[in-house]
């Protein structure tokens, strides 16, 4: 009769310790070079066709990966779009938190950098627009991509008020989209004139009106 024998890989370091389960192999790294030409592709291809034209087939042809290599980074079309966009954007800087109008002028200038980008006409589209047709995108957007952003210049705006910098009672969302506006809405029709200084004018004429009297 065949006796059975029970082999065992002793894997600890003494008697009666437990096994040291073996280590799972890591996945496949993300690939720098490939998340690149992804969202360099979508954003072309949203700058040509607007969202309508943008698909996962087209965007893997002109990155010049295979469409499971974007599904494994993204679920779909909108989610990858919104990384684009945001990608679109110059990140702004943390406000230094010692003037009001420092930080504002800095936030300023950061966005200035964004509106000489050609592909940010079709971003003016989707918000101006264009994203009426898709509201959930839109929404998304102005939640992740946008409104992080407005909340820099609010904390800004807010603390300026607390320390006396500016007037106690201003209109913190009033005197955001006056700034923002006055780049964003500029840049879009009169790109070449958007200069470092224009930034400065822009908030000093502002805080004229928001100063304590």
């Amino acid at each position: 009769m065949r006796a059975e024998v029970n082999t065992v890989v002793d894997t600890g370091t003494g008697s009666g310790q437990d096994p040291v389960p073996p280590q799972r192999r890591p996945g496949r790294p993300r690939s720098e070079r490939a998340d690149h030409a992804i969202i360099e592709a979508a954003l072309a291809l949203f700058a040509e066709s607007g969202v309508d034209g943008l698909c996962i087939e087209r965007v893997a042809a002109r990155a010049g990966v295979g469409k499971a290599t974007i599904y494994r980074r993204w679920p779909g079309k909108e989610d990858l779009l919104l990384d684009a966009l945001a990608a679109l954007k110059t990140p702004l800087p943390e406000p230094a938190g010692q003037s009001a109008r420092e930080d504002l002028i800095t936030l300023l200038r950061a966005m200035s950098t964004d509106i000489a980008d050609p592909r940010r006409t079709r971003e003016f589209a989707l918000l101006l627009g264009e994203g009426q047709k898709y509201p959930r995108l839109l929404a998304r957007y102005e939640e992740t991509v946008v409104e992080p952003r407005r909340e820099v210049f609010r904390r800004v705006l807010r603390r300026g008020a607390a320390t006396g910098e500016l007037r106690g009672d201003i209109d913190v969302d009033a005197a955001l989209f006056m700034l923002v506006g006055a780049v964003m809405i500029r840049g879009r029709y009169e790109p070449g004139v958007i200069s470092p200084q224009y930034a400065e004018r822009v908030v000093d004429e502002l805080l004229r009106g928001l100063s304590p009297r």
